[in-house]
């Protein structure tokens, strides 16, 4: 490739600079107060919304120990 057609590292580090990763959501449960993320199943209660509630007793999820 010629220098002519050359990508300056100047021009390559500020394509690259809205690649970046972004952290994820962290909500509370509202039945234990344990941080989970969010639109997903807390690993304590079983609690995703009002009034969706699951259970996997294999995976422990949901359940009384």
């Amino acid at each position: 490739m010629h220098p002519t057609h050359r990508t300056s590292p100047g021009r390559k580090r500020r394509r690259r600079s809205h690649l970046a990763l972004e952290a994820t959501l962290q909500t509370m449960c509202p039945l234990t107060g344990q941080p989970k993320q969010h639109h997903r199943v807390c690993k304590e209660s079983g609690y995703v919304r009002p009034g969706l509630v699951i259970r996997v007793p294999k995976l422990g999820i949901g359940t009384e120990d």
